[in-house]
């Protein structure tokens, strides 16, 4: 009796001590952070097992234990308990990139953007005097834009973060920050936003019962929304493999664009929608500059216009092929004044305008083991904007000052064969057709026979007279690991020529070919 009476002391002390309360110096609060793709609860300690082979029983009458520490009020102490949807959730950070040197060579003057890095077309012939009047002075007759350039730059590193967040909605979140040194300001190049969105993604199973022989199949079903900037879905992500920064344009299209993307799919089937504005990549349009109206690039005729442009597209994908079929609108308000002659002086007036265009698209893609071919063709409607040599034109002028458009057509495509690993081999042919509009254009000149025609499109007035482009590069590269060589040549040849009454040109004595030879080389270390 003695004895169990002892071990009944020892086991109160015990406990006793268990429940003593802290001093407030030696308290601690402890957060368990969430992992980033899980809603469950953080792991708490097992608790411990209440003991049923104790003889000792509690008296009847004796009061239940407390716990003797101090409960704290909820707005009164910063050590309250946090509950589930207030812990802080983790974010997980990639970072990536890659150093890039070019160096390029061009045979002549072209039009090119990045510091010349993005090469789009050779320019027209200037000819310092006509063949008539080197004749008469005896002066030497040159092509002032016969000019060989040659560059070398880093200024496409870049620099990336891809973001992975907690459960929002019942979705997983995501988000990516990209830019480069692309960007041009009063002095050097400047560091630019390529890419700045956020993500919302969500997989789910389908079951599906067959008509014929009522097995059951079972589905992905993927959803995602995407609000930012990133690539324009009509060209998008989807490159050809070229050594070149220009990646393919102005045969593919090229833009990175502010929009609202809504993308799913259910099996091998998915449809795109997306509703688009612009920044950077923009439209060409009339600016009056007090005296005349000229040409300049700017967002103000997407934005003037309210509506975004719009892209719908279905593709079937499966472990080689990835086909697409899609088509791009854009509405385009041009000007929102226009100039009246009233008592021998200009007078601006308002105007409603507007220009709208419609663009289809048909993409292919085939990739197996070490070989990779892709191709694209649309029937591209005023997309400047998408770093493409198509616009639009004046077609008619109403008494009260205002004008009538009608965008430009070309037929575009271009054809990327690739093959190897180690050592790859690349192909690249690319052809675009300038078809004109669908109306006569309006002439501003004196006479039929000199006809002046408005036409608005990238790289202004110098490509006005557009008839044909082609290019065909081939190219290889060296890969080990972060560590690439390259080494391409592009053949890039442009025919101008005189207009007809559509914008096209006309197949006369004066079509001519201009061709420029550019020699690429890229050393990059990827990280």
């Amino acid at each position: 009796m003695l004895l169990l009476s002892a071990a009944l002391v020892v086991s109160t002390w015990a406990v006793a001590q268990t429940h003593r309360p802290r001093p407030m110096g030696a308290e601690r609060s402890v957060v368990m952070r969430m992992p980033a793709d899980t809603n469950q609860p953080a792991h708490r300690a097992p608790e411990r097992p209440e003991r049923t082979d104790m003889k000792h029983k509690p008296h009847p009458k004796q009061a239940p234990k407390t716990d003797p520490r101090p409960v704290a009020k909820a707005d009164a102490t910063p050590h309250k308990k946090l509950h589930k949807a207030s812990r802080p959730q983790q974010v997980r950070i990639t970072p990536y990139g890659f150093v890039r040197n070019y160096f390029d060579f061009d045979s002549r003057a072209t039009y090119t953007v990045v510091g010349g890095e993005y090469n789009i077309i050779p320019y027209d012939e200037d000819w310092n005097l006509s063949e008539s009047e080197a004749q008469y002075v005896g002066a030497e007759r040159a092509d002032l834009n016969a000019v060989p350039n040659a560059r070398f730059q880093a200024i496409s590193t870049r620099i990336g973060l891809d973001l992975h967040g907690p459960q929002v909605l019942g979705m997983h979140s995501s988000g990516k920050v990209e830019g480069d040194f692309g960007g041009f300001g009063t002095n050097n190049t400047v560091f630019r936003i390529r890419q700045a969105y956020v993500q919302l993604s969500k997989t789910d199973t389908i079951l599906s019962t067959s008509v014929v022989d009522s097995t059951v199949r079972k589905s992905a079903l993927y959803r995602e929304l995407l609000v930012g900037q990133t690539w324009h879905p009509l060209g998008g992500d989807i490159m050809p493999e070229v050594v070149g920064m220009a990646a393919g344009s102005p045969f593919r299209p090229h833009s990175r664009t502010p929009q609202v993307r809504g993308l799913v799919q259910n099996g091998n089937w998915n449809f795109t929608l997306a509703l688009l504005y612009q920044v950077q990549y923009m439209n060409n349009g009339p600016r009056w500059d007090g005296t005349s109206w000229t040409s300049t690039n700017s967002t103000s005729y997407a934005l003037n216009a309210i509506v975004p442009e719009v892209f719908l597209g279905v593709g079937y994908r499966d472990k080689h092929i990835y086909t697409q079929l899609g088509a791009d609108l854009q509405t385009l308000r041009p000007r929102t004044f226009g100039i009246m002659p009233y008592n021998g002086q200009d007078v601006r007036v308002r105007v409603k305008e507007n220009v709208i265009s419609f663009t289809p698209t048909l993409y292919f893609q085939y990739t197996e083991d070490k070989f990779a071919l892709k191709c694209r063709t649309l029937l591209a409607s005023n997309t400047s904007h998408l770093n493409q040599l198509v616009g639009y034109g004046v077609t008619g002028v109403s008494p009260d000052g205002s004008w009538e458009y009608s965008p430009l057509r070309a037929s575009i495509s271009y054809l990327n064969i690739a093959y190897g690993k180690k050592y790859r081999f690349n192909l690249f042919l690319g052809y675009m057709k300038n078809l004109g509009a669908s109306a006569d254009l309006y002439n501003f000149g004196s006479s039929a026979a000199d006809p002046l025609y408005y036409i608005y499109l990238k790289g202004d007035d110098n490509f006005t007279h557009l008839n044909s482009l082609y290019r065909f590069a081939p190219s290889i590269s060296y890969n080990v690991k972060a560590f690439n060589l390259g080494l391409e040549y592009e053949f890039t040849a442009a025919t101008y020529g005189d207009w007809n009454s559509n914008g096209s040109i006309a197949n006369n004595s004066n079509l001519h070919q201009v061709v420029n030879h550019r020699i690429c080389a890229l050393v990059k270390y990827n990280f």
